[in-house]
């Protein structure tokens, strides 16, 4: 009978409970929820996120050129530009539940349309933020008090060579155990080896007993977080791990519009580079940077964290309707 649900009832009865205490988290915490759009007349440039693209058909709404006689628009992949706006406008802190969508693969830990908590602290760096997320996710996990360590410090214990100093050849090197074969072999990008070597070597090892915080990622690596002032290799982003599943990641949000656009301009250059398409620019976004409070925000995977609260071994197993029964 292919018109069941993917997800047994038992577990959609997990997920509203689950929605219900992180609303109830939230509530207490007097942090506001709100809700953007979902489509976008701009998207993400990051090479990694790929856009579903459709086209609204009605009157002109931007004095952008009609193609193909409608305006493009962009499925969001995460809802943080315009919860950044808001942020700016002078909402205090926020948070949103939301449906995401990543035109990528789709498999035990990926649908291509996912929920996503995303929530955002004024007058918080991305320390304090990871002490706060600490407190959500042993209320929903039911685990011990996650543990931290920095990028450079896991790379350090496992792999036994600095990511921060180390040359492609020596991170090919302490790489070379890994069976990665000619992926690892024929890559000249360093952080695509970095990403190489986290995935395989270091994820599976950390955060197995209770969540681990891993932060200071490369400064190369910063996406939209700030710099780090004390060491400028180094950017203020975190990201969580737990039995060797990635839950969220999470910045000190930059709030410079000028270094935004040299960061998404260069994300544009690298995708020609790639012989990826060129992304439509969010300006509204860029704008809104200068007048973006000091603060720190995170997303965090709500279908990932359910399979982990309720020890399913498939994302199918809690969606209502997978992609592939929708």
């Amino acid at each position: 009978m292919n018109w069941l649900p993917s997800a047994s009832l038992a577990q959609l009865s997990a997920r509203a409970t689950m929605l219900k205490t992180i609303r109830d988290f939230f509530s207490n915490l007097q942090v506001l929820e709100v809700e953007t759009p979902s489509l976008s007349q701009a998207a993400v440039t990051d090479v990694h996120l790929q856009c579903f693209k459709t086209q609204f058909v009605g009157r002109n709404i931007s004095d952008k050129p009609l193609v193909d006689g409608g305006v493009p628009l962009y499925l969001q992949t995460s809802p943080e530009f315009q919860m950044k706006r808001l942020l700016a406008a002078g909402s205090g802190s926020i948070y949103q539940i939301s449906k995401v969508y990543r035109n990528e693969e789709s498999g035990r830990f990926h649908n291509p349309e996912f929920s996503l908590l995303e929530w955002y602290k004024v007058g918080f760096d991305h320390h304090q933020l990871m002490d706060e997320m600490a407190t959500l996710l042993m209320l929903i996990l039911n685990c011990n008090t996650p543990t931290r360590c920095s990028y450079q410090e896991a790379f350090l214990s496992i792999l036994q060579v600095d990511p921060l100093t180390a040359s492609i050849e020596e991170l090919k090197l302490a790489g070379a155990h890994l069976q990665l074969g000619d992926v690892l072999d024929n890559e000249t990008d360093k952080d695509t080896i970095l990403q190489l070597l986290f995935c395989i070597a270091i994820e599976s090892k950390i955060g197995q007993d209770e969540p681990c915080f891993v932060y200071d990622f490369p400064a190369s690596q910063a996406a939209l977080a700030r710099i780090n002032t004390k060491d400028d290799r180094v950017a203020d982003r975190f990201e969580v791990y737990y039995k060797s599943v990635e839950l969220a990641n999470g910045f000190h949000e930059l709030n410079n519009s000028e270094e935004q656009l040299k960061r998404f301009q260069a994300d544009n250059q690298l995708r020609i580079t790639m012989g990826l398409p060129e992304m439509p620019i969010d300006y509204k976004f860029v704008a809104c940077l200068d007048h973006l409070p000091d603060c720190a925000g995170v997303a965090l995977g709500l279908d990932r964290l359910l399979m982990l609260s309720t020890e399913q071994k498939h994302i199918n197993d809690v969606l209502s309707f997978s992609v592939d029964n929708a």
